[in-house]
């Protein structure tokens, strides 16, 4: 079972999508209802979904309203926008034609943001302004089209494109948690610009990608570019990647250590100067798993517990609780609702 395909994500962004989409006068309980998302869990700030419900409410939420800014711009940008974009992109020669063509094409053809490509010296600067952030109360938009100019170049290029900083224009909000999961770098608030930065280096890498795989890309969008592996520093990086791997969600510190080739005091002094700890990082993995297992009606919450590691079903349970607000039981139930 894998991390990388199963992480979940904060309830924050689909509420901030019905937000949005209330104010282009669509029916939220349809869109919810056909995305397999309970109403009723919106407003507990714990609960999460996953990649396939969120990926599947936005798309809904382009076909019937017909805009990619779903209201949050000062000017309708049509669905298949977009894919037009793309569809020259993947002509491009390299990166750095990639952003060119990026930046051109949305200034011509959308008033509602201004892209801009700066090089200077070693670094690489994308930056976006909005005509009129105050439509974009909840941030859902600059967070989206942030990531979609990081994640989709990645993709054509075929290697994540690793990125110094990450700045915007907005105070830290509460769900800055997510922001890890988002952008793979350090973060910064109440900045001029919503930019992000990365070496001048990259800029030559080739496109690898073709017309036919990049049709096969649109029909998952923006799946894909909700499902890409979370970025986290060395040593938290080789604990996720060990937990991800093993079937023994029980195991110890000391053992991952061993298996490191690393002593116990070593690796927990690692983790504290990435600021994280070993359970931290298991709970993680632990309660995006369990996200997952309880997805599947098929598989019995007693054995949910037990592929995770806990020692009965009750402490599971408990944990499950303090992970989410919700018992596995009454998660599993919203969820068939």
């Amino acid at each position: 079972m894998s991390f990388i395909q199963h992480y979940s994500i904060s309830i924050h962004f689909a509420q901030a999508l019905i937000n949005a989409t209330n104010k282009a006068g669509l029916d939220k309980h349809q869109l919810l209802h056909e995305a397999g998302i309970n109403e009723g869990l919106l407003n507990n700030p714990h609960f999460r979904i996953t990649p396939e419900q969120y990926s599947t409410l936005m798309q809904i939420a382009w076909r019937e309203s017909d805009d990619d800014f779903l209201g949050m711009g000062t000017q309708r940008c049509r669905h298949g926008i977009f894919s037009l974009m793309a569809k020259e992109a993947v002509r491009c020669k390299d990166l750095e034609s990639v952003y060119h063509h990026l930046c051109r094409f949305y200034n011509l053809v959308n008033e509602s943001i201004r892209l801009t490509l700066n090089i200077e010296g070693d670094d690489v600067a994308l930056s976006m302004s909005l005509s009129d952030p105050k439509l974009d109360p909840d941030l859902l938009l600059r967070e989206f089209l942030m990531l979609l100019w990081h994640r989709f170049p990645s993709w054509l290029v075929g290697q994540r494109i690793p990125l110094k900083e990450v700045r915007f224009t907005h105070k830290p909000p509460a769900h800055i948690a997510e922001y890890q999961l988002m952008f793979p770098c350090p973060t910064h608030f109440e900045q001029s610009t919503n930019t992000f930065v990365f070496s001048k280096e990259w800029l030559k890498l080739p496109v690898v990608q073709t017309r036919q795989t990049l049709k096969h890309h649109l029909r998952r969008a923006p799946l894909d570019w909700f499902t890409r592996q979370a970025f986290f520093p060395v040593y938290t990086r080789r604990v996720l990647d060990y937990l991800e791997q093993t079937d023994d969600l029980a195991t110890s510190m000391e053992a991952i250590a061993q298996a490191l080739h690393l002593s116990e005091r070593t690796l927990r002094r690692k983790l504290i100067s990435e600021g994280s700890n070993f359970q931290k990082i298991k709970d993680i993995v632990r309660r995006d798993k369990a996200i997952h297992y309880l997805s599947q009606p098929s598989i019995p919450i007693a054995q949910v517990s037990s592929l995770l590691g806990f020692s009965e079903p009750t402490a599971f349970t408990r944990a499950f609780k303090q992970w989410t607000g919700e018992s596995p039981t009454s998660y599993r139930l919203a969820a068939k609702q």
